[in-house]
């Protein structure tokens, strides 16, 4: 599934194309993806300007003066920005049209979600109750530290649930911890100030490394233009079970949290 670093790459890789331009038209080729893409939506923003795309965790907003539309990529989604007239492929199933260039939306497994609001986004289900970006303030070693209190699953589950943090998954999850040494089956009530505060470091020099690099190569993502990321050749853990720690050579283990994969150094992270 993309993570946050590649939503917003794809953000920065669609924006600058499409903000401030007119739709001149929707093409839905596929009415139903995780839940039924709204059958009105060419009547609420066609000949409507495109205000901003902005991200909210893994969720990308396209704001117009009507309303939001909110996208999520689900498991194997990506845009691209294309020439109108490009010839369509088996799961293209919806375009956003901006006179000579379309917005196209392609999901093989139509986990993704196309949805319309004409209230506060922030307000909408599927939002409000997403925890503090990872990147901003809010998001700091104070603030883990209240919410681990009395919390004893383990660290990786905790930090990886979006009510706690915004789009934290589990290759970023899995990194920030081999990062700040923290083993990630520890009890999240057990670590202390000081460890919240190498993994909240951890987490977002992880994240704005992976952002910066363009996100991590997956089978089902590619950046907007057609290249892929690249963040893949750095990862430390995640991936490399039985290899040897780059950090003391030790093999790397392989656990399983919350149903998830979990890559681990038992020397460097206690």
């Amino acid at each position: 599934m993309p993570e946050l670093p590649e939503v917003e790459t794809t953000l920065r890789g669609i924006a600058e194309h499409v903000t401030g331009h007119k739709v001149t038209g929707v093409v839905i080729r596929h009415p139903r993806l995780r839940w039924p893409i709204p059958p009105d939506l060419e009547k609420q923003i066609s000949g409507e300007k495109l205000l901003a795309v902005t991200r909210r965790a893994k969720y990308l907003l396209f704001s117009f003066k009507t309303g939001t539309l909110i996208l999520h990529l689900g498991m194997s989604g990506k845009l691209r920005v294309l020439a109108a007239n490009t010839p369509t492929q088996k799961h293209d199933h919806v375009d956003l049209c901006f006179g000579k260039i379309c917005l196209r939306f392609t999901d093989p497994r139509r986990f993704g979600a196309l949805l319309w609001t004409d209230a506060d986004p922030a307000t909408h289900p599927l939002i409000a109750n997403i925890g503090p970006e990872p990147l901003t303030a809010s998001f700091s070693a104070t603030y883990l530290f209240n919410k681990i209190r009395d919390r004893h699953t383990t660290i990786k589950v905790f930090i990886m649930d979006g009510k706690v943090v915004a789009g934290v998954g589990n290759i970023y999850a899995t990194e920030a911890l081999f990062q700040a040494g923290i083993r990630p089956q520890r009890a999240a009530n057990k670590l202390s100030l000081i460890e919240c505060e190498k993994l909240v470091s951890a987490i977002k020099a992880i994240l704005k490394r992976a952002i910066k690099k363009g996100g991590t190569t997956l089978k089902d993502f590619t950046k907007s233009d057609g290249s892929p990321g690249y963040f893949s050749i750095e990862l430390a853990a995640y991936g490399r079970d039985g290899e040897p720690c780059i950090t003391c050579g030790t093999l790397l283990e392989l656990s399983r949290l919350g149903q998830r994969a979990t890559v681990y150094c038992p020397h460097c992270q206690k």
